[in-house]
């Protein structure tokens, strides 16, 4: 079979008929119709001859729906088992043509030589817009053809790859294509294979993209650190409004990242966390992210491990954040109480906009049932208020003080007295101080009860210390690697969201917020000096070295923060200690340059040294005083042997 190309089969010039030309001289306007019907209809014919052509020399059948709907702008092909080679000729086809804006090829295993000649095609046709892919088994080799279409294709607006078995390293395509092409408003990668690594990539594509507004991620493995890298780039994102993250596991500890995102975050508007294995602890976290949000409208929470407990925490964050935009929550799988009814209704009433769905009435807020107090502590303590021994107390019945009294003079001695204690509790002492049921109470047991409930307290203490210290250890963790997840998938250059001026505690909203260069404000925070505070940024030039004969960046003042950017001239340095400061140009400066001052405007490769150290000069008369000392005795030594000889 020869092997067929697109130039071979592409309509030429002269094939398409002359949109001038002239039927009559009766009705101009009337041949200008007539003219630009046969113009199409020719079209349409030399399309449908061309795909058929091409369907008879690569060896396929042709789709009799493709040459029916020529006509229309949406050419739906899903689940027709076109495979690589009827996509081929299905690319021939469509590489002249005009009309179509919307191509479906969901489930037709077109695989990755599909792709390629997918990729032929768009490199001629500007006309298509949005391009399903869906469920075509294009797996990595496929993945990288579809980047070089986001990467040469300015046309295409919204992309469908779901169920590709895209995995990790399939993610860095499309971090790089996307990093240049800002035309793409809608991606859809849901139901792929990405994990951890992935999700970095996935993190940087929304750090760097500009153009992005719609992704689909849902039915993934983000979870755990992929979870926390991903939201590190959501923080710094500005384009993104509608996120699905459902089916995908985050767990806590993704619930607690995006909460952090959330703070900064002002352009997302929808966000599915369905089904992320999210608990009342998690909801907890990320209540605290949209304290500070006021742009999220809906948040789908569906399935996922929450009581009642969680749903009062989602309402009670609507109601007590007046600048919150949020109108829908989703909860439809729990079970809420008459209690939280009434707390909707009046927060519906500060927000009338609001719609929460729940499950229904006839959940409860589960309690831990009332821990039984110790009998024997209950004794100890009843002693110790009234300064009484046991054998006191047991004195009228244990006439002999062996401290062995019978079970039935034992309970009736008890029950007799003021100790409140009730009948359960003195059948639980009786069965705790004579184990082996012989009818005698030996209450010795008594006597270490106090020894053995300070030991049992203190036990207690610090299993709860150590829980909790855990569960800060874990939250720090998390936070951390958000952070050094921000650092990484955000570019020098990019724009980080900075605290602004000093806050006013009388403000009932959160606190505002401006943009500043990620570089300046990682040396403003950094910084410890008084030369490069924030407050004197506002007051004076800051001028840094030039690279390439390149003038430098002057910016603006500010009465609240002053910006500045900084070439990368110390890329591989370590960071500077917390104690230490650092300077305009990068430099960390120690207590033993402490004397020498820099001024802004130098070039740190042709500053002066410092002066010496003072103490040098008396570190060298010591040395010589030694020496001295050394002389006297060598000649000392010299008289005694001439005086003995």
């Amino acid at each position: 079979m020869s092997m067929l190309s697109f130039e071979s089969l592409c309509l030429k010039e002269d094939d398409c008929p002359s949109p001038t030309e002239q039927q009559g001289t009766e009705d101009e306007f009337d041949t200008d119709l007539e003219s630009d019907e046969k113009e199409e209809s020719n079209n349409k014919t030399s399309i449908s001859e061309v795909y058929l052509e091409a369907c008879r020399l690569v060896g396929v059948v042709p789709v009799s729906y493709f040459i029916r709907n020529l006509d229309s702008t949406t050419m739906t092909l899903n689940h027709h088992g076109l495979g690589p080679l009827g996509c081929k000729a299905l690319a021939i086809a469509l590489v002249a043509d005009m009309n179509i804006d919307t191509l479906e090829l969901a489930d037709n295993h077109i695989q990755a030589e599909g792709a390629k000649y997918l990729v032929e095609m768009l490199r001629a046709n500007f006309t298509l817009q949005h391009l399903d892919l869906s469920n075509n088994y294009l797996q990595s080799e496929g993945a990288e053809y579809m980047a070089k279409v986001l990467l040469d294709n300015i046309s295409i607006k919204s992309i469908k790859l779901s169920g590709n078995g895209f995995s990790d390293d399939d993610a860095k395509y499309f971090a790089d294509a996307l990093l240049t092409n800002s035309k793409i408003k809608e991606l859809d990668l849901s139901h792929n294979e990405f994990c951890g690594k992935g999700a970095e990539h996935l993190g940087q594509l929304l750090a760097n993209n500009e153009g992005l507004e719609v992704l689909d991620l849902s039915w993934n493995h983000l979870r755990m650190k992929g979870a926390v890298a991903f939201c590190a780039g959501l923080k710094v994102n500005m384009m993104l409004k509608h996120l699905d993250l459902s089916w995908n596991g985050f767990g806590n500890e993704g619930a607690l990242a995006m909460g952090e995102a959330l703070k900064f975050n002002n352009t997302l508007v929808h966000l599915n966390l369905n089904n992320n294995r999210l608990t009342n602890e998690g909801v907890g976290m990320l209540c605290r992210g949209l304290e500070f949000n006021d742009t999220l409208r809906v948040l789908l929470l569906a399935y996922n491990s929450l009581t009642v407990e969680g749903a009062l925490t989602l309402v009670n964050v609507v109601k007590n954040t007046p600048r919150t935009a949020l109108e829908e929550i989703n909860i439809c799988n729990v079970l809420v109480t008459e209690t939280f009814v009434h707390l909707l209704e009046v927060t519906c009433q500060e927000h009338p906009g609001l719609d929460v769905q729940y499950g229904g009435v006839g959940g409860f807020i589960a309690k831990k049932p009332p821990k039984r107090v110790d009998p024997m502590k209950v004794i100890q303590d009843y002693l110790d208020q009234r300064k009484l021994r046991l054998w006191d107390f047991f004195r009228n019945i244990d006439k002999d003080g062996t401290m062995r009294v019978p079970v039935a003079d034992f309970r009736k001695a008890v029950q007799q007295s003021s100790i409140p204690l009730d009948r359960y509790q003195i059948e639980e002492l009786i069965q705790r101080l004579d184990r082996d049921r012989t009818g005698m109470v030996d209450y010795r047991g008594l006597a270490d009860t106090r020894k053995q409930m300070m030991r049992d307290h203190r036990r207690q203490l610090r299993k709860v210390e150590s829980r909790q210290k855990k569960e800060k250890q874990k939250s720090d963790r998390i936070l951390k690697t958000f952070q050094s997840a921000v650092d990484a998938v955000t570019p020098r250059s990019s724009m980080v969201i900075s605290p602004g001026g000093p806050r006013d505690d009388s403000s009932g909203g959160p606190q505002p917020f401006s943009a500043t260069p990620l570089s300046s404000w990682h040396h403003i925070v950094m910084s410890n000096s008084s030369r490069y505070s924030v407050s004197n940024l506002s007051n004076e030039h800051v001028h840094l070295p030039m690279l390439g004969g390149t003038t430098p960046y002057r910016p603006t003042s500010s009465p609240g923060m002053r910006s500045y950017s900084q070439p990368n001239l110390l890329d591989d340095s370590p960071r500077s200690a917390p104690g230490k400061s650092v300077s305009a140009q990068g430099i960390c400066s120690d207590s033993e340059f402490g004397h020498s001052k820099l001024s802004p405007t130098a070039n740190h490769l042709t500053r002066s040294r410092p002066a010496l150290d003072a103490k040098q000069p008396v570190v060298k008369a010591k040395t010589k005083k030694v020496k001295k000392k050394k002389t006297t005795k060598r000649v000392d030594k010299d008289l005694k042997s001439t005086n003995v000889k």
